[in-house]
């Protein structure tokens, strides 16, 4: 496995500031969140050069764009036509950066609301970005998210039936599956198969109202509910089945450290390496 900071994390630095911090975190890599000022579909040429320059000169390896176009299930014509443009103007971007995937959004309601239409259209836009990603040699991902078409393992692969292409995967994220109240650990890795392209690890916890710094809403399956973004290891998700599951899978792909949780961005990445260092080693061999 390799392991990458999630730019979102920095983003109220300089990308190259963030490449410099993920460095000095003994990171392998940098997931770019394509958000100013780090990225966007129209950054220019000499700009995206001068990334891929900064990040080679750290040794740093940019396995993926964090995009955050999409939103297709429930988007106009237009929305999602401009979503897709935006997409395809990622995807020269993610060749000269050297990234083999790019993000994209399905688009909501919450899974357990949608209606077959939704994963139809959805389908329709993401079956497009695939067969375009594919003219690049990038795989398109999406992320298990909450609030989402796919908040579930279940409804990812209901998703990727109707796409049906091979470049199309998914994010695996426990602390978002952790919100949506799903299975995240070994089940979760051995279904999901052949169409876990990627892990995105954050930890989260139940609390009783939001206001406090780190909270926030979501809706559930069990109505509005209450979470406080953590540090891993500080908030209700167990990540030690899905690295043991990992492991027995053999997994040799990339883990992104994504931590939102209300400590200076170096601090909560540097505590969440060192914890998911730990979860490297099998429980039995401690």
């Amino acid at each position: 496995m390799k392991f990458a900071a999630f730019s979102g994390v920095f983003i109220d630095y300089s990308i190259q500031e963030t490449l410099r911090m993920t460095k000095q975190l003994g990171l392998d890599g940098l997931e770019i969140a394509a958000r100013e000022p780090h990225l966007s579909p129209t950054t220019s040429v000499q700009r995206v050069k001068e990334i891929r320059s900064v990040a080679d000169s750290y040794g740093l390896e940019l396995p993926a764009i964090a995009g955050y176009m999409g939103g297709f299930s429930t988007g106009s014509d237009s929305e999602c036509e401009k979503a897709y443009e935006d997409f395809c103007r990622m995807l020269p971007i993610a060749g000269e950066l050297g990234a083999s995937m790019v993000r994209v959004g399905a688009g909501g309601p919450n899974a357990f609301l949608a209606k077959d239409y939704h994963y139809a259209k959805a389908a329709y836009w993401l079956n497009r970005c695939a067969e375009e990603a594919a003219k690049h040699h990038v795989r398109v991902i999406l992320e298990i998210h909450n609030v989402s078409l796919v908040e579930t393992v279940q409804d990812s692969l209901r998703l990727a039936a109707l796409v049906n292409q091979p470049n199309l995967g998914f994010i695996h994220d426990a602390g978002n599956m952790y919100i949506t109240d799903t299975d995240y650990g070994r089940e979760s890795v051995l279904t999901l198969g052949k169409h876990l392209f990627h892990v995105h690890v954050k930890d989260e916890k139940r609390v009783e109202a939001a206001g406090a710094p780190g909270t926030f809403a979501n809706l559930t399956k069990h109505g509005q509910e209450f979470f406080l973004q953590s540090r891993m290891g500080e908030g209700g998700a167990d990540h030690r089945p899905l690295f043991d599951a990992l492991r027995e899978t053999g997994y040799d792909g990339w883990v992104t450290l994504e931590c939102h949780a209300p400590f200076p961005p170096y601090e909560r990445l540097e505590h969440d390496f060192r914890f998911v260092k730990e979860l490297l080693v099998p429980a039995q061999a401690k």
